[in-house]
Protein backbone atom coordinates (compact mmCIF):
# COMPACT_ATOMS: atom_id res chain seq x y z
CA UNK A 1 0.00 0.00 0.00
CA UNK A 2 1.81 3.72 -0.61
CA UNK A 3 1.76 6.28 1.78
CA UNK A 4 -1.36 8.46 0.31
CA UNK A 5 -3.57 5.42 0.00
CA UNK A 6 -2.49 4.04 3.82
CA UNK A 7 -2.68 8.01 4.92
CA UNK A 8 -6.23 7.76 3.44
CA UNK A 9 -7.36 4.94 5.15
CA UNK A 10 -6.56 6.22 8.55
CA UNK A 11 -7.92 9.73 8.04
CA UNK A 12 -11.11 7.33 9.28
CA UNK A 13 -10.03 6.28 12.17
CA UNK A 14 -10.17 9.06 15.27
CA UNK A 15 -7.15 9.50 17.27
CA UNK A 16 -8.44 8.31 20.52
CA UNK A 17 -9.32 4.99 18.67
CA UNK A 18 -10.16 1.77 20.66
CA UNK A 19 -9.67 -1.20 18.52
CA UNK A 20 -9.90 -5.25 19.99
CA UNK A 21 -8.40 -7.68 17.72
CA UNK A 22 -10.09 -11.16 18.63
CA UNK A 23 -10.92 -10.09 22.45
CA UNK A 24 -7.28 -8.09 22.86
CA UNK A 25 -7.81 -4.29 23.30
CA UNK A 26 -5.61 -1.82 21.75
CA UNK A 27 -6.14 2.23 22.25
CA UNK A 28 -5.13 5.22 20.49
CA UNK A 29 -4.33 5.71 16.67
CA UNK A 30 -0.35 5.57 16.75
CA UNK A 31 -1.20 1.73 17.88
CA UNK A 32 -3.65 1.04 14.92
CA UNK A 33 -1.28 2.46 12.30
CA UNK A 34 1.67 -0.61 14.04
CA UNK A 35 -1.12 -2.50 13.91
CA UNK A 36 -1.82 -1.62 9.95
CA UNK A 37 1.73 -1.99 8.88
CA UNK A 38 2.06 -5.50 10.57
CA UNK A 39 -0.58 -6.42 8.35
CA UNK A 40 0.77 -4.97 5.20
CA UNK A 41 3.96 -6.07 6.09
CA UNK A 42 2.87 -9.58 6.89
CA UNK A 43 1.05 -10.05 3.70
CA UNK A 44 2.18 -9.62 -0.06
CA UNK A 45 -1.57 -9.58 -1.43
CA UNK A 46 -4.47 -9.11 0.65
CA UNK A 47 -8.43 -9.02 -0.62
CA UNK A 48 -10.99 -7.66 2.19
CA UNK A 49 -14.44 -7.84 1.36
CA UNK A 50 -17.71 -6.78 3.53
CA UNK A 51 -21.71 -6.79 3.42
CA UNK A 52 -22.39 -3.84 4.47
CA UNK A 53 -22.65 -1.86 7.87
CA UNK A 54 -25.96 -2.45 9.72
CA UNK A 55 -27.12 -0.87 13.04
CA UNK A 56 -27.37 -2.77 15.80
CA UNK A 57 -30.78 -3.12 17.32
CA UNK A 58 -31.33 -1.06 20.78
CA UNK A 59 -26.93 0.31 20.69
CA UNK A 60 -25.33 3.18 18.88
CA UNK A 61 -22.89 0.45 17.45
CA UNK A 62 -22.49 -1.13 13.19
CA UNK A 63 -21.92 -4.72 12.46
CA UNK A 64 -20.61 -6.12 9.22
CA UNK A 65 -19.79 -9.68 8.48
CA UNK A 66 -16.70 -9.99 6.62
CA UNK A 67 -14.16 -12.58 4.41
CA UNK A 68 -10.85 -11.88 3.51
CA UNK A 69 -8.13 -13.80 1.65
CA UNK A 70 -4.89 -12.86 1.13
CA UNK A 71 -1.52 -14.22 0.21
CA UNK A 72 1.33 -14.31 3.03
CA UNK A 73 4.93 -12.69 2.32
CA UNK A 74 6.14 -16.13 3.09
CA UNK A 75 3.85 -17.43 0.06
CA UNK A 76 1.37 -19.25 1.95
CA UNK A 77 -2.33 -18.21 1.28
CA UNK A 78 -5.57 -18.16 3.62
CA UNK A 79 -8.84 -17.03 4.17
CA UNK A 80 -11.01 -15.77 6.93
CA UNK A 81 -14.20 -15.15 7.81
CA UNK A 82 -15.48 -13.00 10.50
CA UNK A 83 -17.87 -9.58 11.75
CA UNK A 84 -16.46 -6.63 12.87
CA UNK A 85 -18.56 -4.07 15.18
CA UNK A 86 -17.96 0.09 15.09
CA UNK A 87 -19.04 3.29 16.46
CA UNK A 88 -18.50 6.61 14.62
CA UNK A 89 -17.93 10.23 16.49
CA UNK A 90 -19.75 12.91 15.29
CA UNK A 91 -17.77 13.96 12.81
CA UNK A 92 -18.07 9.90 10.84
CA UNK A 93 -14.58 9.09 12.03
CA UNK A 94 -14.05 5.25 13.84
CA UNK A 95 -13.45 5.58 17.59
CA UNK A 96 -14.01 2.02 18.02
CA UNK A 97 -13.88 -0.78 16.02
CA UNK A 98 -13.93 -5.13 17.21
CA UNK A 99 -12.76 -7.78 14.62
CA UNK A 100 -14.36 -10.73 15.40
CA UNK A 101 -12.69 -13.51 13.46
CA UNK A 102 -14.02 -17.18 12.91
CA UNK A 103 -10.63 -18.35 13.51
CA UNK A 104 -9.49 -17.87 16.72
CA UNK A 105 -5.85 -17.76 16.46
CA UNK A 106 -5.68 -14.88 13.50
CA UNK A 107 -3.88 -12.20 15.21
CA UNK A 108 -2.04 -14.59 17.46
CA UNK A 109 1.22 -12.40 16.48
CA UNK A 110 -0.75 -9.30 17.53
CA UNK A 111 -1.29 -10.07 20.99
CA UNK A 112 2.05 -8.62 22.49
Amino acid sequence: MGEQAFEELLSLFSDDIIFVLNGHEKQGIENWKLFMKMVFKENADIKHMFEGWKAVEDTDMFETPWAVCGKRATGSVFTQTGKDIANLDKNGKITYLENVPDNTNMFDSYKK
